[in-house]
Protein backbone atom coordinates (compact mmCIF):
# COMPACT_ATOMS: atom_id res chain seq x y z
CA UNK A 1 0.00 0.00 0.00
CA UNK A 2 1.33 3.45 -0.99
CA UNK A 3 -1.05 5.91 0.65
CA UNK A 4 -0.36 7.16 4.18
CA UNK A 5 -3.20 7.31 6.74
CA UNK A 6 -3.35 11.10 6.27
CA UNK A 7 -3.59 10.74 2.49
CA UNK A 8 -6.35 8.14 2.84
CA UNK A 9 -8.39 10.49 5.04
CA UNK A 10 -7.75 13.38 2.67
CA UNK A 11 -9.12 11.44 -0.31
CA UNK A 12 -12.10 10.24 1.73
CA UNK A 13 -12.89 13.86 2.59
CA UNK A 14 -12.59 14.90 -1.06
CA UNK A 15 -15.02 12.18 -2.13
CA UNK A 16 -17.44 13.11 0.65
CA UNK A 17 -17.41 16.76 -0.34
CA UNK A 18 -17.72 15.88 -4.04
CA UNK A 19 -20.86 13.84 -3.43
CA UNK A 20 -22.45 16.52 -1.27
CA UNK A 21 -21.61 19.42 -3.57
CA UNK A 22 -22.18 17.37 -6.74
CA UNK A 23 -18.90 18.04 -8.43
CA UNK A 24 -16.23 15.63 -9.60
CA UNK A 25 -12.69 15.51 -8.27
CA UNK A 26 -9.41 14.62 -9.96
CA UNK A 27 -8.36 11.01 -10.40
CA UNK A 28 -6.81 9.20 -7.46
CA UNK A 29 -4.96 6.96 -9.91
CA UNK A 30 -3.07 9.98 -11.30
CA UNK A 31 -1.98 11.28 -7.90
CA UNK A 32 0.90 8.85 -7.25
CA UNK A 33 2.84 6.02 -8.87
CA UNK A 34 2.26 2.44 -7.82
CA UNK A 35 -1.15 2.78 -6.18
CA UNK A 36 -2.76 -0.57 -5.50
CA UNK A 37 -6.25 -1.99 -5.06
CA UNK A 38 -5.51 -2.04 -1.32
CA UNK A 39 -5.06 1.76 -1.42
CA UNK A 40 -8.42 2.09 -3.15
CA UNK A 41 -10.29 -0.03 -0.62
CA UNK A 42 -8.65 1.90 2.23
CA UNK A 43 -10.05 5.16 0.80
CA UNK A 44 -13.46 3.54 0.26
CA UNK A 45 -13.59 2.33 3.86
CA UNK A 46 -12.54 5.71 5.23
CA UNK A 47 -15.26 7.42 3.19
CA UNK A 48 -17.94 4.97 4.36
CA UNK A 49 -16.75 5.45 7.95
CA UNK A 50 -17.39 9.18 7.61
CA UNK A 51 -20.97 8.51 6.52
CA UNK A 52 -21.58 6.02 9.32
CA UNK A 53 -20.25 8.55 11.83
CA UNK A 54 -22.97 10.95 10.62
CA UNK A 55 -25.70 8.37 11.29
CA UNK A 56 -25.86 6.30 8.13
CA UNK A 57 -26.25 2.52 8.48
CA UNK A 58 -24.60 -0.23 6.43
CA UNK A 59 -27.27 -2.48 4.85
CA UNK A 60 -25.16 -4.59 2.51
CA UNK A 61 -22.68 -4.78 -0.33
CA UNK A 62 -22.58 -4.42 -4.09
CA UNK A 63 -20.38 -6.38 -6.46
CA UNK A 64 -19.10 -4.90 -9.70
CA UNK A 65 -16.95 -5.86 -12.69
CA UNK A 66 -18.42 -9.35 -12.74
CA UNK A 67 -18.29 -9.77 -16.52
CA UNK A 68 -15.07 -10.82 -18.22
CA UNK A 69 -15.39 -7.97 -20.73
CA UNK A 70 -15.53 -5.36 -17.96
CA UNK A 71 -12.58 -6.94 -16.14
CA UNK A 72 -10.46 -6.83 -19.29
CA UNK A 73 -11.48 -3.23 -19.92
CA UNK A 74 -10.49 -2.31 -16.36
CA UNK A 75 -7.23 -4.22 -16.38
CA UNK A 76 -8.07 -6.53 -13.46
CA UNK A 77 -8.84 -10.23 -13.13
CA UNK A 78 -11.47 -10.20 -10.38
CA UNK A 79 -14.65 -8.29 -9.44
CA UNK A 80 -14.73 -5.35 -7.04
CA UNK A 81 -17.14 -4.41 -4.26
CA UNK A 82 -18.67 -1.42 -2.51
CA UNK A 83 -20.83 -0.73 0.54
CA UNK A 84 -24.60 -0.13 0.53
CA UNK A 85 -26.02 2.35 3.04
CA UNK A 86 -29.60 2.86 4.22
CA UNK A 87 -30.12 6.18 2.42
CA UNK A 88 -29.31 4.51 -0.91
CA UNK A 89 -32.28 2.13 -0.77
CA UNK A 90 -35.38 2.85 -2.86
CA UNK A 91 -38.27 0.72 -4.11
CA UNK A 92 -40.04 0.24 -7.42
CA UNK A 93 -42.11 3.28 -8.40
CA UNK A 94 -39.60 5.71 -6.87
CA UNK A 95 -39.17 9.22 -8.19
CA UNK A 96 -35.56 10.32 -7.93
CA UNK A 97 -34.15 13.79 -8.49
CA UNK A 98 -31.73 13.58 -11.42
CA UNK A 99 -29.73 16.53 -10.11
CA UNK A 100 -28.99 14.66 -6.87
CA UNK A 101 -26.34 12.78 -8.89
CA UNK A 102 -23.52 13.68 -11.27
CA UNK A 103 -23.62 11.13 -14.10
CA UNK A 104 -26.37 8.67 -13.07
CA UNK A 105 -26.67 5.40 -14.97
CA UNK A 106 -28.80 2.33 -14.32
CA UNK A 107 -27.74 -1.32 -14.39
CA UNK A 108 -29.92 -4.44 -14.22
CA UNK A 109 -29.12 -6.73 -11.27
CA UNK A 110 -30.47 -9.23 -8.77
CA UNK A 111 -30.60 -8.48 -5.04
CA UNK A 112 -29.91 -11.32 -2.59
CA UNK A 113 -31.25 -10.96 0.98
CA UNK A 114 -29.28 -13.06 3.46
CA UNK A 115 -31.00 -14.90 6.30
CA UNK A 116 -27.75 -16.30 7.67
CA UNK A 117 -24.17 -14.98 7.85
CA UNK A 118 -21.49 -16.00 5.38
CA UNK A 119 -17.92 -16.13 6.62
CA UNK A 120 -15.03 -17.23 4.43
CA UNK A 121 -12.68 -18.66 3.53
CA UNK A 122 -14.19 -21.65 1.82
CA UNK A 123 -17.68 -20.29 1.11
CA UNK A 124 -19.29 -22.21 -1.77
CA UNK A 125 -22.19 -21.65 -4.15
CA UNK A 126 -24.33 -23.98 -2.04
CA UNK A 127 -23.47 -22.01 1.11
CA UNK A 128 -24.70 -18.82 -0.55
CA UNK A 129 -27.95 -20.39 -1.75
CA UNK A 130 -28.60 -21.88 1.71
CA UNK A 131 -27.96 -18.52 3.37
CA UNK A 132 -30.29 -16.60 1.01
CA UNK A 133 -33.85 -15.92 2.13
CA UNK A 134 -35.00 -14.45 -1.15
CA UNK A 135 -33.90 -12.93 -4.44
CA UNK A 136 -35.51 -9.82 -5.90
CA UNK A 137 -35.11 -7.80 -9.09
CA UNK A 138 -33.04 -4.67 -8.58
CA UNK A 139 -31.59 -1.73 -10.45
CA UNK A 140 -28.30 -0.25 -9.34
CA UNK A 141 -27.79 3.46 -9.85
CA UNK A 142 -24.11 4.05 -10.47
CA UNK A 143 -22.43 7.45 -10.40
CA UNK A 144 -18.94 8.95 -10.60
CA UNK A 145 -17.56 11.34 -8.01
CA UNK A 146 -14.10 10.94 -9.56
CA UNK A 147 -13.89 12.38 -13.07
CA UNK A 148 -14.33 9.84 -15.84
CA UNK A 149 -11.67 11.49 -17.97
CA UNK A 150 -9.00 14.10 -17.22
CA UNK A 151 -10.12 17.30 -18.98
CA UNK A 152 -6.60 18.10 -20.20
CA UNK A 153 -5.03 14.77 -21.10
CA UNK A 154 -8.20 12.75 -21.72
CA UNK A 155 -6.81 10.04 -19.43
CA UNK A 156 -9.62 7.66 -18.42
CA UNK A 157 -10.13 6.74 -14.80
CA UNK A 158 -9.04 3.27 -13.75
CA UNK A 159 -10.26 0.60 -11.36
CA UNK A 160 -8.18 2.34 -8.67
CA UNK A 161 -10.56 5.31 -8.96
CA UNK A 162 -13.73 3.23 -9.24
CA UNK A 163 -13.07 1.20 -6.09
CA UNK A 164 -12.18 4.28 -4.03
CA UNK A 165 -15.42 5.84 -5.34
CA UNK A 166 -17.34 3.08 -3.48
CA UNK A 167 -17.35 0.96 -6.64
CA UNK A 168 -19.38 3.76 -8.31
CA UNK A 169 -22.45 3.00 -6.20
CA UNK A 170 -25.03 5.72 -5.57
CA UNK A 171 -28.39 3.96 -5.02
CA UNK A 172 -30.37 0.78 -5.53
CA UNK A 173 -34.02 0.34 -6.50
CA UNK A 174 -35.51 -2.99 -5.43
CA UNK A 175 -38.67 -4.55 -6.85
CA UNK A 176 -41.40 -6.03 -4.70
CA UNK A 177 -41.54 -9.49 -6.31
CA UNK A 178 -39.30 -11.89 -4.37
CA UNK A 179 -38.60 -15.60 -4.71
CA UNK A 180 -36.68 -18.16 -2.72
CA UNK A 181 -33.47 -19.05 -4.58
CA UNK A 182 -34.58 -22.66 -5.07
CA UNK A 183 -37.83 -21.50 -6.70
CA UNK A 184 -36.16 -19.96 -9.74
CA UNK A 185 -33.44 -20.91 -12.20
CA UNK A 186 -31.17 -18.01 -11.32
CA UNK A 187 -28.71 -18.15 -14.25
CA UNK A 188 -31.63 -18.08 -16.68
CA UNK A 189 -33.26 -14.95 -15.24
CA UNK A 190 -33.51 -12.45 -18.10
CA UNK A 191 -34.46 -8.80 -18.13
CA UNK A 192 -35.04 -5.88 -20.47
CA UNK A 193 -34.53 -2.26 -19.46
CA UNK A 194 -36.78 0.30 -21.14
CA UNK A 195 -36.05 4.03 -21.10
CA UNK A 196 -39.05 6.10 -22.19
CA UNK A 197 -40.64 3.00 -23.78
CA UNK A 198 -37.51 2.10 -25.79
CA UNK A 199 -35.56 -1.06 -24.92
CA UNK A 200 -32.06 0.22 -24.18
CA UNK A 201 -30.49 -2.90 -22.63
CA UNK A 202 -31.19 -6.58 -22.10
CA UNK A 203 -29.34 -9.51 -20.63
CA UNK A 204 -29.39 -12.77 -18.75
CA UNK A 205 -28.11 -13.35 -15.22
CA UNK A 206 -25.66 -16.06 -16.32
CA UNK A 207 -23.49 -13.17 -17.57
CA UNK A 208 -22.56 -12.66 -13.91
CA UNK A 209 -19.68 -15.15 -13.57
CA UNK A 210 -21.88 -17.92 -15.02
CA UNK A 211 -24.22 -17.85 -12.00
CA UNK A 212 -25.29 -14.68 -10.14
CA UNK A 213 -24.66 -16.25 -6.72
CA UNK A 214 -20.98 -16.80 -7.60
CA UNK A 215 -20.37 -13.09 -7.14
CA UNK A 216 -21.42 -13.48 -3.53
CA UNK A 217 -19.14 -16.52 -3.17
CA UNK A 218 -16.26 -14.34 -4.34
CA UNK A 219 -17.23 -11.49 -2.00
CA UNK A 220 -17.54 -13.63 1.13
CA UNK A 221 -14.15 -15.20 0.52
CA UNK A 222 -12.55 -11.86 -0.40
CA UNK A 223 -13.83 -10.22 2.80
CA UNK A 224 -12.37 -13.09 4.82
CA UNK A 225 -8.92 -11.79 3.89
CA UNK A 226 -9.71 -8.79 6.11
CA UNK A 227 -11.32 -10.83 8.88
CA UNK A 228 -14.78 -9.74 7.75
CA UNK A 229 -17.88 -11.50 6.45
CA UNK A 230 -21.45 -10.98 5.31
CA UNK A 231 -24.09 -10.63 8.02
CA UNK A 232 -27.63 -11.98 8.21
CA UNK A 233 -30.02 -9.28 7.02
CA UNK A 234 -27.64 -7.89 4.40
CA UNK A 235 -28.70 -7.07 0.86
CA UNK A 236 -26.09 -8.01 -1.74
CA UNK A 237 -26.26 -6.79 -5.34
CA UNK A 238 -24.65 -9.60 -7.32
CA UNK A 239 -23.43 -7.61 -10.34
CA UNK A 240 -24.96 -6.25 -13.51
CA UNK A 241 -25.95 -8.35 -16.48
CA UNK A 242 -26.54 -5.38 -18.80
CA UNK A 243 -24.55 -2.38 -19.92
CA UNK A 244 -25.30 0.82 -17.96
CA UNK A 245 -27.93 3.20 -19.36
CA UNK A 246 -27.73 6.94 -18.69
CA UNK A 247 -30.54 8.46 -16.61
CA UNK A 248 -31.47 12.00 -17.68
CA UNK A 249 -33.92 14.50 -16.19
CA UNK A 250 -37.42 13.47 -17.24
CA UNK A 251 -36.51 9.87 -18.06
CA UNK A 252 -38.82 7.05 -17.02
CA UNK A 253 -37.45 3.51 -16.76
CA UNK A 254 -39.24 0.19 -16.78
CA UNK A 255 -37.35 -3.05 -16.16
CA UNK A 256 -39.10 -6.33 -16.97
CA UNK A 257 -37.69 -9.47 -15.27
CA UNK A 258 -40.33 -11.91 -16.46
CA UNK A 259 -41.46 -14.14 -13.59
CA UNK A 260 -39.57 -11.93 -11.13
CA UNK A 261 -41.79 -8.96 -11.95
CA UNK A 262 -41.01 -5.40 -12.93
CA UNK A 263 -39.45 -2.20 -11.59
CA UNK A 264 -40.38 1.35 -12.58
CA UNK A 265 -38.42 4.48 -11.64
CA UNK A 266 -38.67 8.10 -12.81
CA UNK A 267 -36.01 10.81 -12.76
CA UNK A 268 -37.56 14.20 -12.12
Amino acid sequence: MILTPDAIESWAQKLDEAEQSRHTISQLSASAEGLTVADSYAVQRAWVDRKVARGRRVIGHKIGLTSRAMQLASGIDEPDFGILLDDMLHYGGARLAADAFLTPRLEVELAFYLKAPLQGPGVTLFDVLSATAWVAPALELIDARIELADPESGRRRTVIDTIADNAANAALIVGGQVKAPEAIDLPRVAATLHRNEVVEASGVAAAVLGHPALGIVWLANRLAEHGEGLAAGEIVLCGSFTAPVAARPGDSFFADYGELGTIAVHFS
